[in-house]
């Protein structure tokens, strides 16, 4: 995923908390999401893509005025993946 221009959203099903934990660091996504679906995205949190999936800062709360940070939304589904 890190070897495209685009990085909007990723996502892993695992049952190990150490790879759920290394891919959400190394994803270079604005949306990671482990053992969810990559569709969809609470608008109360920071949101965007990276590379050449964002278009200027991101969108929501005091993160618009801190578009030079670079944010990254996590999800993660606890329990036993279906």
């Amino acid at each position: 995923m890190n070897d495209t221009d685009f990085g909007l959203t990723s996502g892993i099903i695992t049952r190990s908390l150490a790879r759920a934990t290394h891919f959400r660091r190394n994803a270079q996504t604005g949306v990671v999401t482990i053992n969810l679906p990559t569709a969809g995205t609470d608008y109360h949190v920071p949101f965007g893509g990276r590379g050449n999936s964002s278009y200027g800062p991101r969108e929501q709360g005091s993160y618009a005025a801190e578009f030079y940070t670079i944010v990254k939304t996590s999800y993660i589904a606890a329990g036993k993946p279906e």
